[in-house]
């Protein structure tokens, strides 16, 4: 190299653009394969598989972690099946990323099989060290609970609310174990740095000075065939939304039948002239009929009384038989 340039930024340089030129074409496969139902992750091991599928340097340390250290990541076959498709990816992507750190950190020709030599240099570095970050991670973050739990029970803090307690311990365990992750990924990215070193050393230096570079960089990202590329990454994207949306529906949970909603149609406009209209419409309607029914109530009390014989109905006129009464207590 032209100037001296330390591990951990060499590591760090190379790891860092590949993690993201590859991250997304694995992510699509993952969530094709989550669609598929081949794959299932736990909730609280999230963060652990990201970290497993960001970084070429995880694929020979996730059978170490899920075999040697009892520890697993999730389900199904699909996880092994995106782990060996993340293979060509990181190949790929640290190819990529290589001829440019190449080219434009180190000023140096990029030699054959670059991306395929970064792959398993790499990988060797992470199947060696990431299993010693996982087992000194989760000791150190054990430790730092208990020890925050004691301080709570035991120590200065005792008698701390609740509210507080979960706040102070979270801070205390946290600071303790993002310090430690910290430190022993610049470790990590050290240590590629040092495989990655001889790599660059051994490369040959660039004959073009920093315009024909440029120029280099620039016709990289081109494409010989646009076309044919442009073809290509429509078809495989129009494969792949196909694939998904025919596999999710068969995972999408339905309500069941004795839990289907009710049907309810919507109420018409209300329009007040219109019903003003109609209840008055009613209101006499109702009149009439009430009118009616008095008339016909009437009429058949009138029919009664003529259909009753003559003495009783002396009898139940209360003039006749008041008089008969008053004649009767005369003496």
């Amino acid at each position: 190299m032209n100037d001296p340039m330390s591990p951990t930024k060499l590591g760090f340089g190379i790891l860092w653009p590949a993690f993201w030129t590859g991250l997304p074409i694995k992510l699509a496969v993952a969530v094709l394969f989550l669609a598929f139902g081949i794959v299932h992750f736990e909730t609280r091991i999230a963060l652990a598989f990201m970290m497993l599928l960001a970084s070429p340097v995880t694929v020979f340390a996730l059978p170490t972690i899920t075999l040697g250290l009892g520890s697993h990541i999730g389900e199904g076959a699909g996880i092994a099946l995106l782990f060996l498709l993340a293979i060509p990816i990181d190949i790929w992507a640290l190819g990529v990323v290589g001829r440019t750190f190449f080219l434009e950190r180190c000023r140096r020709e990029p030699p054959p099989g670059l991306g395929l030599t970064l792959w398993w240099k790499c990988a060797l570095v992470g199947a060696i060290f990431l299993p010693i970050l996982w087992v000194v991670e989760s000791a150190v973050t054990s430790v730092a609970i208990s020890f925050a739990h004691s301080m709570f029970e035991e120590g200065v803090l005792e008698g701390t609310p609740i509210a507080e307690r979960i706040s102070i311990e979270l801070i205390l365990w946290g600071t303790v174990a993002t310090g430690v992750l910290s430190w022993l990924l610049i470790i990590g990215l050290s240590l590629v740095g040092r495989m990655i070193r001889g790599t660059v050393q051994l490369a040959q230096h660039a004959s073009d000075n920093y315009e024909g570079l440029i120029a280099r960089w620039d016709l990289m990202r081109v494409p010989a065939d646009q076309g044919l590329l442009l073809t290509v990454v429509s078809c495989v994207a129009v494969v792949l939304s196909i694939l998904f949306w025919a596999a999710l529906p068969q995972f999408t949970p339905h309500p069941h039948e004795c839990c289907k909603k009710i049907e309810v149609k919507a109420e018409p406009e209300i329009k007040p002239l219109e019903t003003l209209n109609k209840a008055e419409n009613l209101l006499a309607q109702l009149a009439a009929r009430v009118d009616f029914l008095i008339e016909q109530q009437a009429a058949a009390n009138l029919e009664k009384e003529k259909n009753k014989p003559r003495g009783e109905a002396a009898m139940n006129d209360p003039d006749t038989t008041g008089s008969g009464a008053s004649a009767a207590m005369k003496p």
